[in-house]
């Protein structure tokens, strides 16, 4: 049976508007025990959630092929966990164990899983978007047929390798799809005081790049473009989504999520449009459907975390490994 999602304009299965809620607890679930455990001192260094943000990861992913893959950056858990990374060894990865994607080494913002096809979450603000744009040539070279995915934030579209990227892209021709995740803020700095101009879409516009704005807390909207824009880019044609999105919690550690930049109202504003409820909403999901499905994401993050907590610290003997 499906239904009628008029603000989208889409037809879905009930099945499929479940399973697209069902991931957005995985990831918001996952997220909450992972910050707790930073909290406790269980995740070294700092971690950087993106509740709030989940149907921009789970519309991207839902919309690829799987041989398809991903580039991320510091704010990546959402993005690993949609494309098929095991919660478990993410989370040890999070907590810097031997069990962890990354043998525990790279932690939260270093985080690879290259048999799911995520390429990595990167620390450096846009470092992952020329990485994208190879990787992208490399696909071609080889005829794969696949499409390489870049998500970056807002606070990365001021740097020139954006632009640099945009440009070789188009020049070549690329399998490669570019995700803003504009959630308007770059840590405290609000997105109208640092980029001027009509939208960060139109800026791939001027390079003949297909630049779209998306509602990015519109899990069906955000799937609908991507599968569009992700075709496109498989035939040559790469693009650029802006998804307009919010994160409910601070930047990172060291700020509240309100007080400091943003304001209580704005906040309530954003929450108002939370992803996971206005899916539930538009599919007439239940309150025991919506129930049952944030109890498994639920114990899903809480074996994710059993896991790792179990899971060994590296040995000093694997220092060196992996080092090239």
């Amino acid at each position: 049976m499906s239904v009628e999602l008029e603000h989208t304009g889409l037809r879905v299965t009930e099945a499929e508007a479940a399973e697209l809620y069902r991931r957005m607890a995985v990831i918001r679930r996952f997220e909450q025990a992972a910050y707790r455990a930073y909290e406790q001192g269980e995740v070294h260094g700092t971690v950087h959630v993106s509740i709030g943000q989940e149907a921009v990861a789970v519309g991207v992913m839902d919309a690829l092929r799987p041989g398809d893959t991903v580039l991320s950056h510091h704010r990546g858990h959402g993005h690993a966990l949609a494309k098929g990374v095991d919660p478990g060894r993410l989370m040890a990865e999070l907590c810097g164990r031997a069990g962890g994607v990354s043998r525990g080494k790279g932690g939260s913002m270093h985080a690879t899983d290259l048999d799911a096809g995520f390429l990595g979450t990167l620390a450096v603000v846009g470092a992952a978007i020329p990485l994208g744009v190879g990787y992208a040539l490399a696909q071609r070279l080889k005829g794969t047929g696949a499409v390489c995915v870049v998500f970056f934030g807002d606070g990365a579209v001021n740097q020139g390798v954006l632009y640099e990227s945009l440009n070789l892209a188009a020049l070549w021709s690329l399998p490669v799809l570019f995700v803003c995740e504009n959630n308007a803020y770059a840590i405290t700095t609000a997105a109208h005081e640092s980029t001027a101009g009509d939208g960060i879409a139109a800026r791939a516009r001027a390079f003949g790049v297909d630049g779209q704005e998306v509602d990015g807390q519109d899990v069906l909207a955000v799937r609908r473009l991507a599968a569009s824009m992700a075709e496109a880019a498989r035939n040559g044609r790469p693009g650029l989504m802006e998804c307009l999105t919010y994160r409910f919690m601070g930047h990172s550690r060291g700020d509240p999520p309100h007080g400091i930049y943003r304001t209580k109202a704005e906040l309530e504003a954003w929450t108002d449009r939370d992803p996971l409820a206005l899916l539930a909403t538009a599919a007439g999901l239940t309150s025991e459907d919506t129930g049952r499905f944030q109890d498994e994401a639920r114990r899903i993050a809480d074996d994710a975390m059993s896991f790792a907590l179990a899971s060994p610290v590296p040995d000093e003997s694997s220092l060196l490994e992996d080092v090239v």
